[in-house]
C-alpha cells in the first residue's frame, strides 16, 4: 500500500518537464539533457574529469561504477584511450550484481551478468598500459561481500555514479515492500551490502526491458551495495535515460518528501547530490495531459 498521497502525486508529475530544474520546490538539484546520446557523453566526461583530477594530484580516485545506464561506456573508454589517460590509480567499487534462485553468479553471457557486461564493455576496450588493476576491480559477489563492505568502510568512494529504478532504487536498495518486515527510513538510510530478493516490479521491468516482457528469464536474487556505501561518496551522480519506467520516481525524488517507499528521496540529506535525466524520462504523461480526469475528488 502507498504512502504517498495521490493529489500530492499528481501535483508533482503535472509539472511540465521544462520547468522541473527551477522549480521553487525542488528538492535535489536536478538538469536535463537532450537524449541518451548526451547524457552518455555529459557521464562520460564528468568521470575522465575526476579521474584526470586525481591524477594531477597523485591521489587515488575510489568511486561505485554502475552497469547502466550503458551510453557513457563508449565515450568514457574513447576519452581514455585518447586523451591516454592512466586508470592505475583508478579503484572501482562495483555497485550490484544479479543472482540465480540460488544465489549463485549467472553466466558471464547473460544479459543481466554485470560482471560480464563491464569486462566486455567497460574494461576490455581501454588500451592495456591504461587500464584499471585487477586489484582496483572491487566485484560483489557473494564471496566478497564482507571483503567489500570492510575495504569501503575503510576506503569511502570520492564518487558514486549510477541511475535508479522505477520505484527510485539506487543501486539495487529497492522499496521494501514484505509485509511481515517493513523498515524505517532510518533502517534504510544505514543499509549495508547484501543479497535481497527483486521486487516483482522490477522483474517485470527488466523483463520488458531486455526480454520482450519474458520474466522468466529475469534473475529473481540479487547482491548490491547499500545506501549506506552508495551515499557516504563525497558525490553522488546519478543519471537515467531509460524514459517511462523512470518517470514518477524522477517526480517523487524532486517534491516528495524523504519515504523509504522512493529510496532516492534520501538524496536530499546528501550535502552534494545531482540528478540527471534526459527530456523524455523528465516529461510525465500527466504533464502532457492537463485534460485528464483522475477521480481524485474522494481521493
Amino acid at each position: 500500500m502507498s504512502g504517498i498521497d495521490r493529489r500530492s502525486l499528481y501535483e508533482w508529475c503535472k509539472v511540465p518537464a521544462d520547468e522541473l530544474e527551477r522549480h521553487p520546490r525542488r528538492r535535489v538539484p536536478f538538469r536535463m539533457v537532450a537524449d541518451s546520446a548526451a547524457m552518455g557523453a555529459l557521464m562520460a566526461r564528468e568521470l575522465v574529469a575526476e579521474i584526470e583530477a586525481a591524477n594531477a594530484g597523485g591521489r587515488e580516485l575510489r568511486a561505485v561504477v554502475p552497469c547502466g545506464p550503458s551510453s557513457w561506456y563508449e565515450p568514457f573508454t574513447a576519452l581514455v584511450n585518447t586523451r591516454a589517460v592512466s586508470l592505475k590509480r583508478f579503484v572501482v567499487y562495483h555497485m550490484d550484481e544479479c543472482l540465480d534462485w540460488q544465489g549463485r553468479e549467472l553466466p558471464r553471457a547473460h544479459p543481466y551478468s554485470f560482471r560480464g557486461f563491464m569486462e566486455k564493455y567497460f574494461y576490455e576496450p581501454v588500451r592495456a598500459e591504461l587500464a584499471v588493476p585487477e586489484e582496483n576491480r572491487f566485484w560483489l559477489t557473494p564471496s566478497t561481500m564482507e571483503t567489500v563492505r570492510e575495504v569501503i568502510h575503510a576506503h569511502p568512494p570520492q564518487v558514486t555514479f549510477g541511475g535508479w529504478g522505477q520505484d527510485g532504487h539506487i543501486a539495487y536498495n529497492q522499496a521494501r515492500r514484505h509485509p511481515y518486515s517493513a523498515i524505517t527510513l532510518e533502517e534504510l538510510s544505514a543499509s549495508s551490502i547484501r543479497i535481497q530478493e527483486n521486487n516483482w516490479d522490477t522483474v517485470m521491468a527488466l523483463a520488458q526491458r531486455t526480454f520482450g516482457a519474458a520474466w522468466q528469464f529475469v534473475p529473481p536474487l540479487s547482491v548490491t551495495l547499500g545506501i549506506r556505501e552508495c551515499l557516504s561518496a563525497r558525490k553522488v551522480r546519478l543519471f537515467s535515460d531509460t524514459g517511462a519506467w523512470k518517470q514518477t520516481a524522477l517526480r517523487v525524488a524532486l517534491f516528495s518528501e524523504p519515504t523509504a517507499e522512493y529510496p532516492m528521496t534520501l538524496l536530499q540529506k546528501h550535502p552534494d547530490a545531482l540528478l540527471t535525466a534526459t527530456v523524455e524520462t523528465a516529461r510525465h504523461p500527466v504533464s502532457l495531459h492537463p485534460e485528464w480526469d483522475l477521480g481524485l475528488g474522494d481521493a
